[in-house]
């Protein structure tokens, strides 16, 4: 199944639908996780972490206030120091040793260190109108989209548009496939994780980080699918891309003798059916339901931007000590590959 996607229409037609496009550099790369495994240091597996820089081993709301706590922030738009995070992409060679993707940055946003590009988009595609309207996340709000432990296609089902995108050059936005690109990409795969739109309208948070929000009855946020009655407040639609640079290892020789694809996250999936993306809302006062309702293309007037340079800039402690650079006999933590 193939999805048109906000990055998909970007830059190739007229500005038709309302969105935040912004980049964000890396804030660390560490195997923790406060929203699944809070308190556990180290966590079972390795993420690339952008945003605030309170990002901890705990984050619980609310004696862990991203807005209060952080003093920067690796994204463009200062107002938002919320995290996201992903797993890691990494290279399997021939031999069974391993070795850390780098990210690429998009263009125009050259000199970026690693990171994101991250969307929020108000309005489905094509509504010219822009009659959409949403509801921004409240202080405390959190969500997990993905399940790591996941190994086939059946599964994945449970997720719409976790995909990927075999990119021959900068433009590359299509086709989307739910697994692992299974030829040498000659740029990079870029990994696009979408949320759920639908909220409780109660639940700031679940058990699972995943049962306060919901997909459309049917479609998607872009087609303008209505949020089903048990979760009847529409949200925006949460887009991460992150453009991992896998061109450097695409010599066939070093690919399985089998000629399977030789890329597997850091929790161990090797097949790509585990993608999956954590975030923890940090905007602040009202900024992000203010640019959502100007119904703005890409750029927001509304609200304070930084420089590249000023992004790159904003760090966190190392709070696990591990090396993840070089060649590895094995992925971070052990994680076995399935």
């Amino acid at each position: 199944m193939k999805w048109n996607s906000a990055a998909a229409v970007f830059g190739l037609v007229a500005p038709t639908h309302a969105l935040l496009r912004f980049g964000c550099s890396q804030l660390t790369i560490q195997r923790l996780d406060p929203l699944v495994t809070p308190g556990q240091n180290p966590s079972p597996h390795l993420h690339q972490i952008i945003g605030g820089n309170s990002f901890n081993v705990s984050m619980d709301f609310p004696s862990h206030d991203l807005v209060k706590l952080s003093t920067c922030t690796t994204c463009q738009f200062t107002e938002d120091l919320s995290n996201y995070w992903t797993a890691v992409l990494f290279f399997r060679a021939r031999n069974g040793t391993f070795k850390r993707v780098p990210q690429l940055a998009q263009a125009g946003m050259e000199g970026t260190k690693g990171g994101m590009v991250v969307y929020y988009m108000s309005d489905a595609l094509f509504d010219t109108a822009q009659r959409s309207s949403v509801t921004a996340f409240k202080p405390g709000f959190r969500m997990l989209v993905g399940e790591a432990s996941y190994k086939d296609r059946e599964q994945a089902r449970d997720f719409r548009q976790l995909t990927y995108t075999c990119m021959e050059n900068q433009a590359s936005r299509s086709p989307e496939t739910v697994g692992f690109p299974k030829t040498p990409c000659k740029l990079g795969i870029m990994a696009n994780h979408r949320f759920p739109t639908c909220w409780d309208g109660v639940n700031l948070d679940s058990p699972n980080h995943r049962d306060h929000v919901a997909y459309p009855e049917t479609g998607t946020f872009e087609s303008g699918g209505k949020c089903p009655s048990t979760h009847p407040v529409k949200i925006p639609q949460i887009l991460l891309e992150t453009v991992w640079d896998t061109s450097q290892f695409n010599r066939k020789e070093d690919w399985p003798e089998d000629g399977s694809q030789p890329f597997v996250w850091s929790n161990g999936d090797s097949k790509g059916f585990g993608n999956h993306a954590d975030y923890v809302f940090g905007w602040k006062d009202n900024a992000l339901q203010k640019a959502m309702d100007a119904h703005t293309y890409v750029s927001a007037p509304m609200l304070r931007t930084q420089s590249i340079s000023e992004q790159n800039k904003c760090t966190v402690r190392n709070m696990v000590n591990e090396n993840f650079d070089g060649w590895l006999k094995e992925l971070p933590g052990g994680n076995p590959i399935f």
